[in-house]
Protein backbone atom coordinates (compact mmCIF):
# COMPACT_ATOMS: atom_id res chain seq x y z
CA UNK A 1 0.00 0.00 0.00
CA UNK A 2 1.09 3.46 -1.18
CA UNK A 3 1.61 6.68 0.56
CA UNK A 4 -1.39 8.33 -1.63
CA UNK A 5 -3.82 5.91 0.13
CA UNK A 6 -3.55 8.01 2.83
CA UNK A 7 -3.79 11.45 1.73
CA UNK A 8 -6.46 14.01 1.98
CA UNK A 9 -7.51 17.73 1.34
CA UNK A 10 -6.83 20.17 3.75
CA UNK A 11 -7.53 24.13 3.25
CA UNK A 12 -4.52 25.77 4.88
CA UNK A 13 -6.51 27.95 7.02
CA UNK A 14 -7.27 24.65 9.15
CA UNK A 15 -4.21 24.41 10.67
CA UNK A 16 -3.78 25.90 13.88
CA UNK A 17 -1.16 28.16 14.47
CA UNK A 18 -2.29 28.78 18.91
CA UNK A 19 -3.85 26.44 21.10
CA UNK A 20 -7.35 26.41 22.50
CA UNK A 21 -8.05 29.22 25.10
CA UNK A 22 -8.54 26.96 27.39
CA UNK A 23 -6.91 23.03 26.63
CA UNK A 24 -10.32 21.16 27.36
CA UNK A 25 -12.14 23.66 25.31
CA UNK A 26 -10.31 22.20 21.98
CA UNK A 27 -13.35 19.79 19.92
CA UNK A 28 -13.26 16.80 19.66
CA UNK A 29 -14.73 14.38 17.10
CA UNK A 30 -15.77 10.78 18.69
CA UNK A 31 -15.41 8.06 15.59
CA UNK A 32 -18.21 5.59 17.08
CA UNK A 33 -20.94 4.76 15.66
CA UNK A 34 -22.64 7.18 15.11
CA UNK A 35 -20.21 9.50 14.19
CA UNK A 36 -20.52 12.46 17.06
CA UNK A 37 -19.00 16.31 17.26
CA UNK A 38 -18.02 16.76 21.17
CA UNK A 39 -15.66 18.72 23.22
CA UNK A 40 -12.70 17.36 25.46
CA UNK A 41 -14.27 18.22 28.06
CA UNK A 42 -16.67 15.59 27.30
CA UNK A 43 -14.54 12.75 27.71
CA UNK A 44 -14.73 11.68 30.43
CA UNK A 45 -18.79 10.61 29.88
CA UNK A 46 -17.33 9.27 26.80
CA UNK A 47 -15.09 6.60 28.16
CA UNK A 48 -16.40 3.01 29.06
CA UNK A 49 -16.64 3.37 32.77
CA UNK A 50 -13.88 0.65 33.46
CA UNK A 51 -11.57 1.88 30.84
CA UNK A 52 -8.00 2.67 31.78
CA UNK A 53 -6.28 5.52 30.30
CA UNK A 54 -2.19 6.02 29.34
CA UNK A 55 -0.57 8.80 29.09
CA UNK A 56 2.81 9.73 28.01
CA UNK A 57 4.84 11.78 30.53
CA UNK A 58 7.90 12.80 28.46
CA UNK A 59 9.02 17.05 28.62
CA UNK A 60 9.51 18.87 25.94
CA UNK A 61 13.19 19.66 25.88
CA UNK A 62 13.94 23.38 24.20
CA UNK A 63 16.18 21.63 21.54
CA UNK A 64 16.54 23.85 18.94
CA UNK A 65 19.71 25.57 19.02
CA UNK A 66 22.06 27.67 16.98
CA UNK A 67 25.73 26.96 17.32
CA UNK A 68 28.73 29.04 15.90
CA UNK A 69 31.67 28.07 14.24
CA UNK A 70 34.90 30.40 14.90
CA UNK A 71 34.38 31.57 11.56
CA UNK A 72 31.20 32.99 11.96
CA UNK A 73 28.43 30.90 10.63
CA UNK A 74 25.84 29.88 12.19
CA UNK A 75 24.32 26.59 11.88
CA UNK A 76 20.85 25.94 13.45
CA UNK A 77 20.58 22.47 15.62
CA UNK A 78 17.51 20.16 16.17
CA UNK A 79 19.06 17.76 18.84
CA UNK A 80 17.70 14.23 18.49
CA UNK A 81 17.79 12.61 21.78
CA UNK A 82 18.68 15.50 24.58
CA UNK A 83 18.91 13.92 28.24
CA UNK A 84 20.44 14.02 31.31
CA UNK A 85 24.12 13.19 31.61
CA UNK A 86 25.07 14.61 28.45
CA UNK A 87 28.45 16.61 29.82
CA UNK A 88 31.80 17.12 28.80
CA UNK A 89 32.67 14.08 26.66
CA UNK A 90 29.28 12.59 25.86
CA UNK A 91 28.40 12.26 22.04
CA UNK A 92 25.09 13.60 20.99
CA UNK A 93 23.40 13.28 17.63
CA UNK A 94 21.59 16.73 15.76
CA UNK A 95 19.87 17.56 12.97
CA UNK A 96 21.61 20.28 10.87
CA UNK A 97 20.82 23.09 8.41
CA UNK A 98 23.43 23.25 5.62
CA UNK A 99 25.28 20.14 7.37
CA UNK A 100 27.41 19.95 4.32
CA UNK A 101 29.37 22.76 5.23
CA UNK A 102 30.19 21.19 8.35
CA UNK A 103 34.03 19.17 8.49
CA UNK A 104 34.77 16.77 11.41
CA UNK A 105 37.08 18.90 14.18
CA UNK A 106 34.51 22.54 13.57
CA UNK A 107 33.73 23.45 17.25
CA UNK A 108 30.24 25.11 17.69
CA UNK A 109 29.54 27.30 20.16
CA UNK A 110 25.68 27.61 21.82
CA UNK A 111 25.05 30.61 23.69
CA UNK A 112 27.78 32.80 25.63
CA UNK A 113 29.93 29.62 26.05
CA UNK A 114 26.94 27.18 26.95
CA UNK A 115 27.96 24.71 25.22
CA UNK A 116 30.95 24.06 23.13
CA UNK A 117 30.25 20.49 20.18
CA UNK A 118 32.50 18.81 18.15
CA UNK A 119 31.55 17.40 14.93
CA UNK A 120 32.58 13.93 14.37
CA UNK A 121 30.49 13.14 11.53
CA UNK A 122 27.55 11.60 10.08
CA UNK A 123 25.36 9.22 12.35
CA UNK A 124 25.72 5.55 11.15
CA UNK A 125 22.41 4.88 11.73
CA UNK A 126 20.18 7.90 10.41
CA UNK A 127 22.24 9.37 7.68
CA UNK A 128 20.07 12.53 8.65
CA UNK A 129 21.84 13.00 11.92
CA UNK A 130 25.13 14.41 12.89
CA UNK A 131 27.05 13.23 15.89
CA UNK A 132 28.88 16.05 18.51
CA UNK A 133 31.15 15.38 20.94
CA UNK A 134 30.30 17.82 24.14
CA UNK A 135 33.40 19.63 24.65
CA UNK A 136 32.07 21.95 27.32
CA UNK A 137 28.75 22.28 29.00
CA UNK A 138 26.00 20.22 30.07
CA UNK A 139 23.13 19.45 27.01
CA UNK A 140 20.09 20.17 29.12
CA UNK A 141 21.06 23.14 30.76
CA UNK A 142 21.94 24.91 27.57
CA UNK A 143 19.00 23.80 26.19
CA UNK A 144 16.80 25.44 29.01
CA UNK A 145 19.59 28.52 28.50
CA UNK A 146 19.74 28.67 24.60
CA UNK A 147 17.34 26.76 23.04
CA UNK A 148 13.90 27.38 21.57
CA UNK A 149 11.07 25.01 22.17
CA UNK A 150 10.77 23.20 18.32
CA UNK A 151 7.84 23.68 17.36
CA UNK A 152 6.92 22.11 14.00
CA UNK A 153 8.44 23.79 10.52
CA UNK A 154 4.06 24.41 9.88
CA UNK A 155 3.33 26.56 12.60
CA UNK A 156 4.19 30.14 12.07
CA UNK A 157 5.80 32.22 14.19
CA UNK A 158 8.04 35.04 12.65
CA UNK A 159 10.00 36.00 15.88
CA UNK A 160 10.69 32.47 17.26
CA UNK A 161 8.01 30.19 20.22
CA UNK A 162 6.60 32.94 22.57
CA UNK A 163 6.48 32.61 26.03
CA UNK A 164 3.20 30.90 25.43
CA UNK A 165 4.58 27.97 23.49
CA UNK A 166 6.38 26.99 26.23
CA UNK A 167 3.95 26.50 28.38
CA UNK A 168 0.81 24.97 25.98
CA UNK A 169 3.89 22.78 23.90
CA UNK A 170 4.27 21.12 27.07
CA UNK A 171 1.63 18.38 29.29
CA UNK A 172 0.30 19.07 32.32
CA UNK A 173 1.89 15.66 33.54
CA UNK A 174 5.34 15.97 31.70
CA UNK A 175 7.99 15.52 34.11
CA UNK A 176 10.76 13.18 31.79
CA UNK A 177 12.80 15.66 29.91
CA UNK A 178 14.00 14.08 26.48
CA UNK A 179 11.60 15.07 23.80
CA UNK A 180 11.82 17.28 20.89
CA UNK A 181 8.15 17.70 19.72
CA UNK A 182 5.00 17.29 22.17
CA UNK A 183 2.68 14.08 22.66
CA UNK A 184 0.04 16.35 21.15
CA UNK A 185 -3.12 14.23 21.99
CA UNK A 186 -1.85 15.21 26.17
CA UNK A 187 -1.86 18.87 25.49
CA UNK A 188 -5.81 18.45 25.57
CA UNK A 189 -5.97 17.19 29.42
CA UNK A 190 -5.73 19.90 32.02
CA UNK A 191 -5.15 18.87 35.90
CA UNK A 192 -8.83 18.60 36.10
CA UNK A 193 -9.32 15.98 34.02
CA UNK A 194 -6.14 14.37 34.71
CA UNK A 195 -7.06 13.92 38.83
CA UNK A 196 -10.71 12.40 37.24
CA UNK A 197 -9.43 10.11 34.85
CA UNK A 198 -5.93 9.00 37.46
CA UNK A 199 -4.54 7.43 34.20
CA UNK A 200 -1.23 4.96 33.95
CA UNK A 201 1.83 7.03 33.03
CA UNK A 202 4.44 5.70 30.22
CA UNK A 203 7.29 7.65 28.57
CA UNK A 204 8.62 7.91 25.29
CA UNK A 205 10.67 10.34 24.55
CA UNK A 206 9.46 11.72 21.09
CA UNK A 207 12.41 11.72 18.36
CA UNK A 208 12.89 14.45 14.94
CA UNK A 209 11.68 11.45 13.03
CA UNK A 210 8.28 12.40 13.58
CA UNK A 211 8.62 15.19 11.45
CA UNK A 212 9.72 13.22 8.35
CA UNK A 213 7.69 12.54 5.43
CA UNK A 214 6.22 9.80 4.05
CA UNK A 215 8.43 8.88 1.13
CA UNK A 216 9.07 5.10 0.80
CA UNK A 217 6.54 3.48 -2.07
CA UNK A 218 5.43 1.02 0.41
CA UNK A 219 4.88 2.24 3.92
CA UNK A 220 5.66 -0.85 5.25
CA UNK A 221 9.10 0.46 4.55
CA UNK A 222 8.86 3.55 6.29
CA UNK A 223 11.12 4.10 9.44
CA UNK A 224 10.86 6.40 12.17
CA UNK A 225 13.98 5.96 14.17
CA UNK A 226 14.39 3.98 17.51
CA UNK A 227 12.73 6.28 20.43
CA UNK A 228 13.38 6.03 24.02
CA UNK A 229 10.88 4.42 26.38
CA UNK A 230 10.16 3.25 29.99
CA UNK A 231 7.83 2.30 32.48
CA UNK A 232 8.20 1.66 36.37
CA UNK A 233 6.68 -1.21 37.87
CA UNK A 234 3.49 0.31 39.57
CA UNK A 235 2.24 1.42 36.02
CA UNK A 236 2.82 -1.80 34.50
CA UNK A 237 1.30 -3.75 37.08
CA UNK A 238 -1.64 -1.55 36.73
CA UNK A 239 -1.98 -1.53 32.39
CA UNK A 240 -1.75 -5.38 32.82
CA UNK A 241 -4.26 -5.93 35.39
CA UNK A 242 -6.02 -3.61 33.29
CA UNK A 243 -4.97 -6.34 30.17
CA UNK A 244 -5.98 -8.95 31.89
CA UNK A 245 -9.43 -8.13 32.90
CA UNK A 246 -10.35 -7.47 29.48
CA UNK A 247 -10.70 -3.36 30.00
CA UNK A 248 -10.43 -1.06 27.57
CA UNK A 249 -7.51 0.78 27.40
CA UNK A 250 -7.17 4.02 25.84
CA UNK A 251 -4.21 5.66 24.43
CA UNK A 252 -3.88 9.18 24.75
CA UNK A 253 -1.88 10.10 21.53
CA UNK A 254 0.72 7.56 18.84
CA UNK A 255 3.00 7.79 21.27
CA UNK A 256 1.85 6.07 23.84
CA UNK A 257 0.29 3.98 21.70
CA UNK A 258 3.12 3.18 20.02
CA UNK A 259 5.16 2.46 24.20
CA UNK A 260 2.29 0.60 24.90
CA UNK A 261 2.05 -1.66 21.62
CA UNK A 262 6.53 -2.25 21.89
CA UNK A 263 5.95 -3.38 25.58
CA UNK A 264 2.53 -5.98 24.51
CA UNK A 265 4.38 -6.90 21.65
CA UNK A 266 3.89 -10.94 20.83
CA UNK A 267 1.59 -10.77 23.60
CA UNK A 268 4.09 -10.83 26.34
CA UNK A 269 3.12 -9.74 29.82
CA UNK A 270 4.04 -5.79 30.58
CA UNK A 271 6.55 -5.24 32.90
CA UNK A 272 8.48 -2.79 34.28
CA UNK A 273 11.76 -1.69 32.02
CA UNK A 274 13.14 0.88 29.83
CA UNK A 275 14.71 0.60 26.27
CA UNK A 276 14.64 1.67 22.44
CA UNK A 277 11.19 1.29 19.92
CA UNK A 278 11.26 1.67 16.26
CA UNK A 279 7.74 0.13 15.76
CA UNK A 280 5.81 1.10 12.35
CA UNK A 281 2.26 0.65 12.59
CA UNK A 282 0.85 0.15 9.49
CA UNK A 283 -2.79 -1.31 8.63
CA UNK A 284 -2.98 -4.87 9.10
CA UNK A 285 -1.44 -4.72 12.38
CA UNK A 286 -2.68 -6.54 15.02
CA UNK A 287 -3.08 -4.56 18.55
CA UNK A 288 -2.62 -6.28 21.57
CA UNK A 289 -2.99 -3.90 24.26
CA UNK A 290 -4.45 -0.42 22.43
CA UNK A 291 -8.58 -0.89 22.26
CA UNK A 292 -9.04 3.66 22.23
CA UNK A 293 -7.07 6.34 20.94
CA UNK A 294 -7.49 10.08 21.53
CA UNK A 295 -5.18 11.47 18.74
CA UNK A 296 -5.23 14.87 16.91
CA UNK A 297 -5.36 15.35 13.90
CA UNK A 298 -2.33 14.24 11.79
CA UNK A 299 -0.66 15.20 8.31
CA UNK A 300 -1.87 13.74 5.20
CA UNK A 301 0.51 10.54 4.08
CA UNK A 302 2.12 10.48 7.59
CA UNK A 303 3.07 7.72 9.66
CA UNK A 304 0.94 9.12 12.26
CA UNK A 305 -2.11 9.14 10.55
CA UNK A 306 -1.20 5.59 9.54
CA UNK A 307 -1.25 4.43 13.38
CA UNK A 308 -4.90 5.59 13.65
CA UNK A 309 -6.03 4.25 10.49
CA UNK A 310 -4.64 0.91 11.58
CA UNK A 311 -6.97 1.11 15.04
CA UNK A 312 -9.93 2.81 13.42
CA UNK A 313 -10.18 1.54 9.88
CA UNK A 314 -8.75 3.44 7.00
CA UNK A 315 -11.83 4.01 5.05
CA UNK A 316 -13.87 4.61 8.32
CA UNK A 317 -10.68 7.19 9.50
CA UNK A 318 -10.67 9.05 6.36
CA UNK A 319 -14.48 9.50 5.79
CA UNK A 320 -13.94 11.41 9.59
CA UNK A 321 -11.22 13.37 8.24
CA UNK A 322 -13.51 14.75 5.29
CA UNK A 323 -16.00 15.08 7.92
CA UNK A 324 -13.61 17.18 10.63
CA UNK A 325 -12.62 19.50 6.97
CA UNK A 326 -16.21 20.09 6.36
CA UNK A 327 -17.17 21.33 9.93
CA UNK A 328 -13.96 23.43 10.39
CA UNK A 329 -11.84 21.43 12.85
CA UNK A 330 -8.66 22.52 13.56
CA UNK A 331 -5.68 20.56 12.40
CA UNK A 332 -2.30 19.30 13.63
CA UNK A 333 -0.24 20.29 16.69
CA UNK A 334 -2.29 22.96 18.18
CA UNK A 335 -5.65 21.42 16.50
CA UNK A 336 -8.77 19.81 18.10
CA UNK A 337 -8.73 15.88 18.31
CA UNK A 338 -10.56 12.52 17.96
CA UNK A 339 -11.38 9.99 20.26
CA UNK A 340 -11.11 6.79 18.04
CA UNK A 341 -13.50 3.94 19.38
CA UNK A 342 -14.02 0.44 17.87
CA UNK A 343 -16.10 0.20 15.56
CA UNK A 344 -19.33 -2.53 15.82
CA UNK A 345 -18.47 -3.66 12.46
CA UNK A 346 -15.14 -4.16 12.77
CA UNK A 347 -11.95 -2.16 11.25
Amino acid sequence: MGPEAFDFELPTEQIAHAPASERSASRMLVLGDPLRHLHVRDLPAELPPDALMVVNTSKVVPARMHGVRADGRSFELLLCAPGPGQGEGAQVKAWVRHAKKLKPGDVLVVGVDALSLEFVGTDDIDPRARVFTVVQGDVLAACERAGEVPLPPYIARPDGPSAQDRDRYQTVFASAQGSVAAPTAGLHLDEAMVAALDPARVTLHVGPGTFLPMEAQDVRDHRVGAERYAIDADNAARIQAARDAGRPIVAVGTTATRTLEALGQGGRPIVAGASQTDLMITPGYKFQVVTHLLTNFHLPRSSLLMLVCSLGGRERVLAAYEEAVREGYRFYSYGDCMLVCPSQAGP
